[in-house]
């Protein structure tokens, strides 16, 4: 049916076959993206939990964890920042500025490629659509040529052009089952993301109450 099918009805359904390639493509590689990205901060937030000052938390961290790092390179640079710790609300503020632009950040990364599997799961149906209206158009044209209304003549187009429309199902409907799936993926991603900023918050705080309980001036060096 493909071969013998017009030349416009063959190039949607070979748009249709590389985009569902495409669909998925992005979903394995953002599945592994995702299980990495969460197994890192789990490990991260677990590491640093219940740590005196950021940087015992960095040291207990190493190298290995670049998120949960930059969480922690940004409080500690912004402590450095701070003229005075005497406004800790002030401190506490800024660095959650900070996180929350780190979060905003990775989860705009997470999500790159999600909008090919949306735009594939809301267009391909029509593009499909497209193939079998352009198919049924010839296979009238034919049947005028022919000056019949035989089945065996119009038959082949018609199967040509629904195989279009079956092609554009076959694309679309995966692509919108496995956007869902990488949608809550993520959404549990962002959830841990802010697990992170939320205890690296939680050892800067600890370290604000200390030097101002001994009227110490920030220490903390930003990270190069």
């Amino acid at each position: 049916m493909f071969s013998a099918a017009d030349i416009v009805v063959q190039s949607v359904m070979v748009g249709l076959v590389l985009a569902s390639i495409a669909v998925w493509t992005v979903w394995l590689a953002k599945l592994v993206e995702l299980r990495l990205g969460r197994r890192a901060l789990r490990s991260g937030v677990a590491e640093i939990r219940d740590r005196r000052s950021l940087a015992e938390a960095e040291a207990s961290l190493g190298d290995r964890r670049r998120l949960t790092l930059a969480f922690l390179y940004a409080a500690r640079s912004e402590l450095a920042l701070a003229e005075t710790i005497s406004q800790a609300a002030g401190i506490k503020e800024r660095v959650a500025s900070r996180l929350a632009e780190i979060e905003a950040a990775a989860a705009r990364a997470m999500r790159g490629g999600m909008g090919l599997m949306a735009s594939v799961g809301a267009t391909a149906p029509f593009v499909g659509l497209f193939g079998t209206v352009w198919g049924i158009m010839n296979s009238f044209i034919g049947i005028s040529k022919a000056q019949t209304t035989n089945l065996a003549i119009v038959a082949p187009g018609i199967a040509e052009a629904l195989l279009a429309t079956a092609m554009g199902l076959v694309a679309a409907i995966p692509a919108v089952i496995l956007y869902n799936q990488l949608s809550r993926l993520i959404a549990g991603y962002r959830a841990l993301l802010r697990e992170n900023a939320a205890e690296v918050e939680r050892i800067l705080s600890r370290e604000l109450d200390r030097q101002l309980d001994t009227g110490a001036r920030p220490r903390a060096r930003a990270a190069e």
